[in-house]
């Protein structure tokens, strides 16, 4: 593990002098970002080539402006709800912005883990590129179809057009469908470049994984227990008579009603992995078991949580025991 010092993990903003890497997140999901900026930091051998940061819904207050209001998401009008699990994902799209649209970025959700050096993917040839990332169809090697956008690379200087807060609230107005933005549907064809699958290894772990991202939220390794807090898509494009049904549902009952509880993940390796890290982070002092506690007493993190993370093995010795591939 790098010796780093706390304050040297996660910067206020970036430096601009330099690449960064910005996780989104809001208050409910700000324990897995606080770890997943550890693990970037503990994998990579170039920590001073580059800066991190996180990107917090709570500082850009046209997000809880627009509470309750109708946005257009997949063809259906849904209200904007700030305490959803997910109510940070249109500030994946901010990066070029807070780096005065120069230089090059990473973006990631909250839920994603460093398993290789992202320093690696910072200064790849991005074949003149404005955005790499991963088709969201795992089978999938094509720009054609819906993109992963839960972790990019970005020339900034190449996404002029991308201002969150204006696209933000075309939603509202019905010019901007949520899932054609979150899925780059409207960007050119030709700006988008491939990664290969593992910087965005979603819910699998292997050798060959470099970004380790638990997308599956029923089973978020430190939700397990918890009522279900996230709204899931109706997928009406998909299947309409299941469509209908979550559209009544949430209609009749309200967003997180009738969920249930998130389960417990079902590879032991990626729990221990997420455990082992957030027992660095509490040794480091990056993260304080008061405030592991109150988070518990907020519903945001399961209850044995402690508990987990002092038995969890040390992450080197999950990585030295994963399987070639999966």
């Amino acid at each position: 593990m790098s010796d780093l010092r706390v304050e040297s993990v996660i910067q206020e903003r970036p430096s601009r002098t330099k690449p960064c890497v910005f996780i989104h997140t809001n208050h409910k999901q700000i324990l897995g970002a606080l770890v997943g900026a550890h693990s970037i930091r503990r994998q990579s051998r170039h920590n001073e080539k580059f800066d991190v940061c996180l990107i917090r819904h709570a500082d850009h207050p046209f997000l809880a402006a627009k509470e309750g209001q109708l946005f257009l998401r997949d063809g259906v009008l849904r209200p904007w709800r700030n305490e959803d699990l997910q109510s940070f994902t249109p500030l994946r799209f901010m990066p070029p912005e807070l780096m005065g649209y120069q230089g090059r970025a990473v973006v990631t959700d909250p839920d994603v883990f460093a398993v290789g050096d992202v320093f690696d993917l910072l200064s790849r040839d991005m074949q003149g590129k404005a955005i790499f990332c991963r088709p969201r169809d795992r089978g999938s090697r094509s720009v054609n179809g819906r993109m992963a956008t839960s972790v990019m690379l970005l020339d900034c200087a190449k996404l002029p057009h991308w201002r969150v807060q204006a696209q933000f609230e075309s939603m509202f107005r019905k010019e901007l469908d949520y899932k054609e933005w979150i899925t780059l549907r409207n960007e050119p064809r030709d700006s988008i470049g491939l990664f290969e699958n593992g910087w965005n290894d979603l819910d699998r772990f292997s050798r060959t994984t470099r970004m380790l991202h638990t997308t599956k939220r029923w089973t978020q390794p430190w939700k397990a227990g918890l009522p279900v807090d996230f709204t899931p898509a109706d997928k009406f494009r998909q299947f309409p008579p299941i469509g209908w049904l979550l559209h009544a549902r949430r209609q009749l009952f309200g967003d997180h009603a009738l969920l249930g509880r998130y389960r417990s993940h079902p590879d032991k390796n990626q729990e221990g992995y997420f455990f082992g890290l957030l027992r660095e982070c509490v040794e480091t002092g990056l993260v304080a078991k008061d405030f592991i506690a109150e988070q518990i007493a907020r519903q945001h993190v399961r209850a044995d949580a402690v508990a987990v993370m002092e038995r969890s093995p040390e992450p080197d010795v999950i990585l030295a025991g994963l399987p070639a591939t999966c």
